[in-house]
């Protein structure tokens, strides 16, 4: 799962066992704070380089246009269903009598009024942490492979993909592709020491709660205290995290190392069956979907909440910041845990989310390994017959992933088709906190589509009233996402096509060379992404304009689901 909030690019672990360079650390100290919602302002207007909200609004009046309701789903954490600035965007099934024990739609979802997570179990339990898939094919595929004499050339479709995958996921846990050794005993150390620090300023503040801001303008004499401040002071400002509190910050933190634990432990432990304890399913039927429960929101809402507000907190009501499309309906599916989620929970995420209405999904989560990518590949295909368009995160590691792996993606599994009703997200940043790419970015002249604002974004957090900074691609995503459905909702016979077109063609490129993420050469634009842009939703409007309604296609064939109790 991508997790820019809590581990933006590894920051956390990176700065603190020395991964970064001084000259990126103090790089974190000298940009400037970026305006709440910078990301919707206008280059030549505000002087900040975002996507040109207003204007794109001021051109839809100009036009006379009036906007019809979209529903966007977002997969996910979770999300906070009592936000002031997100109680009345939420979808609601119309079909669904809250809490009544029955389906009244017949959908074979009970009491699904926001939609549904497919990571709970019928009893009200909840799965909030997962193993990461790279050690489940490990494990998995062990004793059918490890030790084994095999001549891949006997090998043919499936079994040579499952072969290379083992190979693959055997490297990634026994050491030796090539992937940076986090310090997982010095990253331990510096927890329980961010912790010990967390007290002592909590009694030097006369408060358990405090942020990063309370922290800066914060005088300490004591010399103890001094330390503890300018420890976790640099914390907050690595993660670009000022406005967060400390619970969060810590929380995430030991999050974060238990993580790097449990991929440690992977070489030699089998992964808990976390998903399994809970859901209860037959994880290797893809037509057994009928388990999860409602709630949407569970314990991990923080993900979740803070994408579904970049699409759309409602706009122009003096709470908090403003979303991106002034007329949606956000659909929520908890399918992702802390951890990688799973293949069979993303493909039925899709296809709830499509045959309950949704017209843009967003997905902010992605891995290393993918073992039923058919599936997911059979549910993108079933999304385009229905004109739905897929927008997801490039992810948060730097990588090209023209070449690297990340999942789920548009390609095919056989490498023989690439879905057109999607787009890849990189994440943009401004000049004035780093620079036009996101450090962390991941990137790719192929397979990153467009780049579009994923630095300090300021959106809804779980808390009702409560609102904060997140960065990654997995901002950017929503962004663009957002940015769709406005497309949407005033020229509603765009096809997925039409909108991927309107949002590419006007994709803005940097008058200068950018960083290709993770190094210091510099770049254009357009040899780490397809558009070499960044989204404008106001040109993105302007060609929308244009275009006349698609004439009808033949219907698309609609697929089924093809992989049936596979074991293995």
């Amino acid at each position: 799962m991508i997790k820019p909030v809590k581990v933006t690019g590894l920051a956390v672990a990176l700065v603190l066992t020395g991964f970064i360079s001084q000259a990126q650390q103090d790089n974190h100290t000298q940009t400037e704070e970026l305006p709440k919602g910078w990301h919707l302002l206008d280059k030549a207007k505000d002087g900040y380089y975002g996507i040109s909200v207003d204007k794109a609004y001021e051109f839809i009046k100009s036009k006379k246009l009036k906007g019809k309701t979209v529903v966007v789903a977002v997969i996910d954490s979770g999300v906070d269903t009592l936000h002031e600035d997100l109680k009345d965007i939420l979808w609601k099934n119309p079909k669904e009598i809250p809490g009544n024990g029955i389906d009244d739609d017949g959908n074979g979802y009970v009491d699904d009024v926001y939609g549904w997570n497919f990571i709970g179990n019928k009893d009200g339990r909840n799965l909030k942490q997962d193993s990461y898939e790279g050690a489940r094919v490990y494990h998995k595929l062990k004793p059918k492979y490890d030790g084994k004499k095999i001549d891949p050339a006997t090998l043919k479709g499936d079994d040579l993909a499952e072969y290379h995958m083992w190979l693959k996921a055997k490297s990634r846990i026994e050491g030796g592709d090539g992937e940076p050794q986090i310090d997982l005993g010095l990253l331990k150390r510096l927890l329980k020491g961010a912790k010990k620090g967390d007290s002592i300023l909590q009694v030097a503040l006369s408060k358990e709660t405090f942020t990063g801001n309370d922290l800066d303008t914060m005088t300490a004499a004591d010399p103890v205290a001094k330390a503890a401040r300018e420890n976790l002071l640099y914390l907050f400002r690595a993660n670009q995290r000022m406005d967060q509190t400390n619970k969060d910050l810590i929380g995430d933190f030991d999050e974060f190392v238990s993580g790097e634990e449990r991929k440690a432990e992977a070489k030699d432990k089998v992964p808990p069956s976390y998903r399994a304890d809970i859901v209860g399913d037959n994880e290797d039927d893809i037509n057994d979907k009928y388990y999860g429960n409602p709630d949407v929101m569970a314990s991990t809402p923080f993900h979740g909440t803070h994408v579904a507000g970049i699409i759309g907190a409602v706009r122009n009501n003096g709470k908090g910041m403003d979303g991106v499309a002034d007329n949606v309906r956000i659909m929520m599916i908890r399918a992702v845990p802390d951890g990688d989620e799973h293949d069979k929970d993303i493909a039925l995420a899709i296809r709830y989310a499509v045959d309950n209405g949704a017209k843009i999904i967003n997905m902010s989560f992605g891995k290393d390994f993918s073992p039923r990518k058919k599936w997911i590949d059979e549910a993108v295909k079933y999304a385009d017959t229905k004109g739905v368009l897929l927008v997801h995160a490039a992810g948060n590691d730097a990588k090209n992933v023209d070449t690297a792996d990340n999942f789920p993606n548009p390609v095919s599994v056989d490498g023989k088709t690439k879905a057109t009703n999607w787009i890849t997200v990189g994440a943009s940043g401004d000049p004035k906190a780093g620079g036009i790419t996101a450090s962390f970015s991941n990137y790719g002249k192929k397979e990153v589509d467009v780049f579009a604002p994923g630095v300090k974004i300021y959106s809804t957090i779980p808390g009702t009233t409560t609102y904060g900074n997140a960065q990654g691609t997995s901002m950017a995503s929503p962004v663009v996402a957002g940015a769709a459905a406005f497309l949407l909702e005033y020229f509603p016979y765009l096809t997925p096509e039409q909108i991927k077109y309107c949002l590419e063609k006007s994709a803005q490129a940097p008058p200068d060379k950018v960083n290709k993420p993770g190094t210091d050469e510099e770049v254009n634009l357009s040899e780490i992404s397809k558009t070499g842009g960044v989204i404008n939703v106001y040109e993105a409007a302007k060609i929308a304009a244009t275009l006349q309604p698609a004439k009808a296609a033949p219907q698309k064939k609609t697929p089924k689901p093809t992989l049936q109790n596979k074991k293995g």
